[in-house]
């Protein structure tokens, strides 16, 4: 781990990114059966909660993994468009939602602009390299719709970044994921620490919700 001053080139980055890609590629199932259980029920509903105008919403669920999240909102009535780096999450998720899912890697997103009335980035936005990271917020800003809302949850940290095993990560407090999301113009609708009914150094994950002004 560094701090997160470090700075990587094109081809480094690649490199990070496709590491912790194939990471997923080979635990897929082991991912699915070990998360499919969890209650996300607290992020699901700050998201939704946030959202103006009536319902069904325009989602995307940014790094989905097998689709579990994908499920639920379609259960809804949501629309819902997955994103993730996974080919086998990929295929998970499009065969257990129902729903279309973007094959991207999050550093080479093509999204089309103002779509999403949200976005649910739930453990995913840690994975982007710090230096990469103003650019990718811009990019989702744009592709919301104005009082879109984004809602993220990250392993929270001090500051540091770099590979974990063979996953990279970026592991910020709150006050440098306020920097980050208040330099990319997002207005923030309020944060919180889970799991819930923990003390705050038993809570490793920083959750927070934001609005596209």
């Amino acid at each position: 781990m560094t701090a997160l001053t470090t700075q990587r080139d094109a081809e480094a980055l690649r490199r990070v990114s496709h590491t912790t890609i194939a990471h997923y590629d080979r635990a897929a199932q082991s991912y699915w059966d070990g998360t499919q259980g969890h209650d996300v029920s607290q992020n699901t509903t700050a998201l939704l909660e946030a959202i103006d105008g009536d319902p069904p919403y325009s989602i995307l669920d940014l790094g989905c993994g097998p689709g579990r999240d994908l499920h639920f909102f379609r259960s809804l009535g949501h629309n819902v468009t997955g994103l993730e780096g996974s080919k086998e999450f990929v295929a998970m998720a499009r065969a257990y939602s129902g729903c279309e899912v973007l094959h991207q890697d999050f550093l080479e997103m093509d999204l089309p602009k103002g779509m999403f009335d949200g976005v649910f980035a739930n453990a995913s936005l840690f994975h982007v390299p710090s230096q990469e990271l103003p650019r990718i917020l811009v990019e989702l800003l744009a592709a919301m719709k104005p009082r879109g809302v984004l809602f993220s949850s990250n392993p929270r940290g001090d500051n540091m970044e770099g590979m974990n095993g063979d996953r990279y990560g970026c592991f910020f407090d709150l006050d440098t994921w306020r920097t980050y999301m208040r330099a990319a113009e997002f207005t923030e609708l309020g944060h919180y620490f889970r799991p819930p009914g923990l003390p705050q150094d038993r809570q490793p994950w920083l959750a927070t919700v934001w609005r596209r002004p």
